[in-house]
């Protein structure tokens, strides 16, 4: 899931912190983690204590949501949340909290107890004594893992929080880490009533050090310079070395380097030189004699006002001896100044020696700094500068030294970036501060986008409806049309059969009226017609066409005795042969077989 900028003019104040932890630990949603596809019920949850106290005792460095990722478990959004929010709080401070790494990863594996009690208590699992302790915390950004008594000092208290921990999944109750947290404090406060007393004595001892430390290097730096690649007789080496070095010494120790005395002894001591070395003195014998008799009371008044005890007589024999042989001429034997074995070293930069501007030290003075990366990380405190020797002393914070470090070489280091300033130390409270306000802002967001998508589906759900309805609509409409339709295509059809079976009807008839009009265009005079019967009851009567009159189309029928005359007109007849009621004999069965036909054809035509 991508993190959210956190702006920190906008994070939320400590007391709201609990009520917006609430709501992520039951709102939030975070892409890929394994959440339930339903609500479950408490006895479907999974218990995750065990696995969470496995891996703290364990002290693994995974992410609790790996952990529960790697296991075939059913988990609930809340415990799902709580380890993502633990992962996250514990994810910012090891990178935000300036601890050393190892200090702080040790601190992070707490993540395995933020996400049990969180599922437990929600945003009361983080107790204001547990948020003040890992505040408190920041006292221990010196630390290193050098291995010293201090240093595994700390580590030993943290084993303890691995057993109250323990103790705390085992009873399912938080106390046991509380007592642990208390007792850190009280611990903590003696061991600062303690380095408050062992950094004023560690400041006194190595400023009381550096100033010998200045005197012995000064004084070599001078001697050094003055013989450097010089032989001079034995007598005078020696006492330059056995008596004149640690006067210089003293010289720098009790006034510095910018007092008469100072300035004389390293007079006296380029005179001794001089004299020793035939190379100089002799160039300028006049001189020779002056400083012949001067050196030994010059020398003698320097000590005095030095050193509480006189020169002992003896001391200046070698030298005197040398002097004499000298003004006679002679060369004494000589020996190189300086040991041809290195064992003396100097260095002339003491004698140029200037201390820097406050204005360049208070900035730098009383902060931490690193050096190497990752587990080779190495902090030291800028205790003090001693202004002597001009060197950095460096300690672990609680009064311990750990070292001195020239100035030049301190501030070669910063400007190479071998040495570096620590970064401002950020207290776990606001770690958890601003963790929670960059959550509640993906909450926030989230609860928009829900919001939006069921909006969404809300509108999509009623477009959906309308065009169901719509769709109804049409298809109820689009049925009525067709029913309509159907209906006129079947009235249409009927229509047409009756017309049809009218028509046919009408054809038949007129075929069966000419077929009639046949018959009685056929009848004969003496041919037979028989009349049926009108009524129930009558016989039909036999009838036989006596006479045809064709101007009237009239036919005249008698029975068999010539009586009960008949007649018809044609068109008559014909109707009355077609209608069934008159019968004409000898072309019966053909006309009875032609009605037949036609009366079939009109059945055949009705179905």
């Amino acid at each position: 899931m991508q993190q959210s900028t956190q702006n920190k003019g906008k994070v939320l104040p400590r007391k709201r912190v609990p009520e917006k932890m609430a709501d992520v630990l039951s709102g939030i949603r975070v892409p890929d983690l394994p959440y339930p596809a339903r609500k479950l019920s408490p006895d479907a949850v999974s218990d995750w204590g065990p696995l969470l106290l496995s891996c703290w005792t364990e002290q693994r460095d995974e992410p609790v949501t790996h952990v529960i990722r790697s296991v075939s478990l059913t988990w609930s959004v809340r415990q799902i949340n709580s380890a993502y929010v633990a992962d996250r709080i514990m994810g910012v401070f090891l990178k935000t909290s300036g601890l050393h790494p190892e200090l702080a990863r040790r601190i992070a594996r707490l993540r395995f107890f933020f996400a049990w009690r969180m599922n437990l208590e929600g945003a009361g699992a983080l107790h204001e004594t547990l948020i003040q302790w890992l505040d408190s915390l920041q006292d221990c950004r010196g630390w290193s893992a050098s291995g010293g008594r201090s240093a595994r000092a700390i580590l030993d208290q943290l084993d303890a929080l691995i057993i109250a921990v323990s103790g705390s999944f085992d009873s399912g109750d938080i106390e046991p880490v509380l007592v642990f947290c208390r007792q850190w404090e009280e611990d903590a406060t003696r061991r600062e009533q303690q380095n408050d007393r062992l950094r004023q004595r560690l400041l006194e001892t190595e400023q009381g050090a550096a100033r010998q430390r200045r005197a012995e290097q000064t004084a070599r730096a001078l001697v050094g310079r003055a013989l450097q690649n010089r032989q001079l007789p034995q007598a005078v080496v020696n006492f330059i070395f056995d008596h004149w070095f640690g006067l210089l010494k003293q010289i720098v120790w009790e006034e510095g380097t910018e007092g008469e005395n100072w300035r004389h002894a390293g007079k006296l001591l380029e005179w001794l030189v001089w004299i020793g070395d035939p190379g100089l003195s002799d160039r300028d014998r006049n001189r020779l004699y002056t400083v012949g008799e001067q050196i030994g009371d010059r020398i003698t008044d320097v000590w005095n006002r030095v050193q509480k005890n006189p020169l002992e007589e003896k001391a200046l024999e070698g030298v005197q001896s040398v002097m004499v042989a000298r003004l006679r001429g002679e060369t004494p034997d000589l020996v190189p100044a300086l040991p041809t074995d290195n064992r003396f070293s100097w260095d002339s930069a003491w004698l140029t020696f200037s201390e820097p501007a406050e204005a360049d030290v208070s900035p730098l003075k009383g902060k931490w700094y690193v050096e190497g990366e990752g587990a080779k990380e190495r902090r030291r405190f800028f205790f003090a500068l001693l202004p002597d020797t001009c060197e950095v002393l460096w300690t672990n914070g609680a009064g311990v030294k750990l070292g001195v470090q020239p100035w030049a070489r301190f501030v070669a280091g910063l400007d190479s970036g071998t040495l570096r300033s620590l970064p401002p130390l950020k207290p776990f409270g606001e770690v958890l501060a601003e963790t929670v306000t960059s959550l509640s802002v993906v909450l926030d967001r989230q609860k928009l986008q829900r919001a939006k998508a069921a909006k969404e589906a809300k509108a999509r759900a009623d477009a959906l409806r309308r065009e169901k309805d719509e769709a109804e609509r049409r298809q109820r409409e689009e049925e009525t049309a067709r029913q309509e339709e159907l209906t006129r295509s079947e009235q249409a059809a009927e229509a047409q059969r009756v017309a049809d079976e009218e028509a046919e009807q009408d054809r038949l008839l007129r075929e069966k009226v000419a077929a009639a009009q046949q018959l009685v265009d056929g009848i004969k005079l003496g041919g037979w017609i028989v009349e049926e019967g009108s009524g129930k009851g009558q016989d039909s009567v036999r009838l036989k066409l006596a006479v045809r009159i064709n101007a009237s189309k009239k036919l005249v029928f008698v029975d068999r005795l010539g009586l009960n005359r008949r007649e018809f007109l044609v068109d008559e007849l014909v109707d009355e042969i077609v209608a069934g009621r008159i019968r004409v004999l000898g072309a019966s069965a053909e006309f009875d077989e032609t009605l037949s036909r036609v009366v079939g054809r009109i059945r055949v035509g009705r179905n």
